[in-house]
């Protein structure tokens, strides 16, 4: 199967207040900053997909880096400057052309100069770029190289600052690779719970020959290994290059690797450690997948530690049902990589779900399910008018993605969609991946 090569990373970087979420939201095309779109789980939007040109890239918001004193300076301005330097591929140094250069900015330039890694300066709020230009030279002396003029808010001077970005892009980003028909398992969760244990004990078990590619930009170890005649790419973000002191930073770096790790991936394997329980951080990894359209599967590791009885796998599977709702389609499995214990299952699952994500369903099968359950259970209607579903389609895998034809979009409730999703499910399978729907009025043209 031809895939695609990695995306590069493009990171922006600077103090409060210089713009950064203006810009992001500017290149990226909408305001998403933050968003509550998943169920369940709401947090700040970092990342997006963007495209200028032929080229297709991530965008990440460092956000804001409180410079109050200098060892605030020193703690939380490194450990969120190093975390985009290490993760990106290009990072956007933003400033503020009308406060000028601050002493905060001297501090991230010299960081981002040992950085070794392409760095645009973006000088931001140059409304009137024309009068600004003597005010352009000042930032010469940060070091970085030629400063780009914007006004994020306006939108100008986005097109030559994007050209700019994209021309230090690594050779081949974004082109189909050779046909590999491996299957790629992101191995993500908090630090500490196991993952790197997991795929050691996976590779001892079965005696294969792996080979270990580091993950250029992305911190993380890409693993090829053959079970069964079928091939599996692990891709662990586990072993931080630097312990941070600041819980928040720390989370925040775990954070950003498993964006990357995850948008590289078919499969999210979420490892959950035993001993702690579901947490707000791992519901935070597993809305990312989720929103990605990956297949999910939750491993909860250290399984050998718990005190037992006969009600604790459901005890623990109903925590994590309750915490993840979104996530009802997601397979769980209970594993120590200490003992090895249903590890070698693991395979099996990762098989399952990806057969699911390609699944197709015949359009004459899928329509007799979806009337049937429109039958079972009326359609919703506002002031006489009920929904009508005309025609149901299947437009893709990948996850599975199901094209609705209507006679008023409006009325197709969320809960009434999630019924025919239970529906389909239920006549299908589709276990492990998340299912997409496009609702769609009679006459109206495809995008």
């Amino acid at each position: 199967m031809s895939k695609k090569k990695n995306k590069p990373v493009v990171a922006i970087v600077g103090r409060p207040n210089v713009g950064k979420s203006t810009l992001f939201n500017a290149l990226a095309g909408r305001k998403i900053s933050i968003i509550k779109d998943t169920p369940g789980v709401t947090r700040d939007r970092i990342y997006a997909d963007c495209t200028w040109l032929s080229y297709d890239f991530t965008l990440i918001d460092t956000g804001g880096i409180e410079p109050d004193a200098k060892d605030i300076i020193l703690s939380q301005m490194r450990a969120q400057a190093q975390a985009a330097i290490d993760m990106a591929d290009v990072i956007l140094f933003m400033v503020d052309i009308k406060q000028g250069v601050q002493d905060a900015d001297d501090k991230v330039a010299d960081m981002l100069r040992r950085a070794g890694k392409p760095v645009v300066l973006v000088v931001n709020k140059a409304d009137r770029p024309s009068a600004m230009l003597a005010d352009i030279y000042e930032f010469y002396n940060l070091g970085i190289g030629e400063p780009f003029a914007v006004s994020a808010v306006n939108k100008l001077g986005i097109g030559e600052l994007l050209d700019e970005v994209v021309s230090h892009f690594p050779e081949g980003s974004g082109e189909k690779e050779e046909e590999d028909d491996a299957v790629r398992v992101a191995i993500v969760g908090k630090p500490n719970v196991g993952k790197s244990s997991i795929i050691n004990r996976l590779i001892g078990e079965n005696r294969v020959i792996v080979s270990d590619i580091a993950g250029t930009t992305r911190d993380a170890v890409d693993t090829r290994v053959r079970h069964d005649g079928k091939e599996y790419v692990f891709i662990d973000t586990a072993g931080l290059r630097r312990k941070s002191k600041v819980k928040e930073d720390l989370e925040y770096y775990m954070f950003l690797r498993s964006v990357g790790a995850i948008e590289r991936s078919e499969i999210t394997v979420l490892v959950v450690d035993a001993s702690e329980g579901i947490t707000e951080q791992d519901a935070k990894i597993a809305g990312i997948a989720h929103e990605r359209g990956k297949a999910v599967i939750i491993a909860v590791n250290k399984w050998d530690l718990i005190e037992k009885d006969n009600k604790s796998v459901k005890t623990f599977t109903d925590r994590i049902r309750q915490v993840l709702s979104f996530l009802s389609y997601a397979e769980i499995l209970f594993v120590s990589a200490e003992t090895g214990q249903r590890l070698i299952k693991l395979y099996d699952l990762i098989d399952l779900v990806y057969a699911n994500m390609n699944l197709r369903i015949q359009t004459g099968v899928l329509n007799e399910i979806v009337n049937e359950a429109a039958m079972m259970q009326q359609p919703p209607s506002d002031k006489g008018k009920m929904l009508r579903i005309l025609y149901a389609t299947q437009a893709g895998v990948m996850p599975p993605t199901f094209v609705l034809f209507v006679n008023d979009r409006q009325l197709m409730h969320f809960s009434y969609q999630r019924y025919l999703e239970n529906k389909i499910r239920e006549a299908f399978g589709f276990k492990g991946t998340p299912m997409r729907f496009i609702i769609r009025e009679r006459g109206e043209d495809k995008e």
